[in-house]
């Protein structure tokens, strides 16, 4: 099972990611990044069992502020948010259950499992 969705090229500020409520996973990456797509399969796998989830996949690059205020280096990236605040982060994951445990920790944080 891959993500049929796409990077978005417009990225949300780092304030109004700052504010969000609840738990949500934020994706830094592009669509033809090889470890982005590589690694979908294995983030959809684990978001299949957390649907309260906000899944915010963000193209990152050369002059996305973004992505430089959470300071990713790598893609894909993960981090996961609770209330806006990160709680866990993930470089170019490979397996389902390192996404899944990240999960549990914003579900459970956000009193959402």
């Amino acid at each position: 099972m891959t993500s049929a969705l796409p990077y978005a090229a417009d990225a949300p500020t780092r304030e109004a990611m700052d504010a969000l409520v609840g738990a949500t996973l934020l994706e830094f990456g592009t669509d033809w990044c090889g470890y982005c797509r590589a690694a979908e399969p294995v983030v959809s796998a684990a978001l299949a069992g957390h649907p309260k989830v906000r899944h915010l996949k963000v193209e990152d690059g050369s002059g996305r502020s973004l992505g430089r205020s959470y300071r990713v280096k790598l893609w894909p990236t993960l981090i996961f948010l609770d209330h806006g605040k990160e709680v866990a982060r993930l470089v170019r994951p490979v397996d389902i259950a390192s996404v899944a445990q990240a999960l549990t920790q914003i579900d459970f944080q956000s009193g959402e499992q």
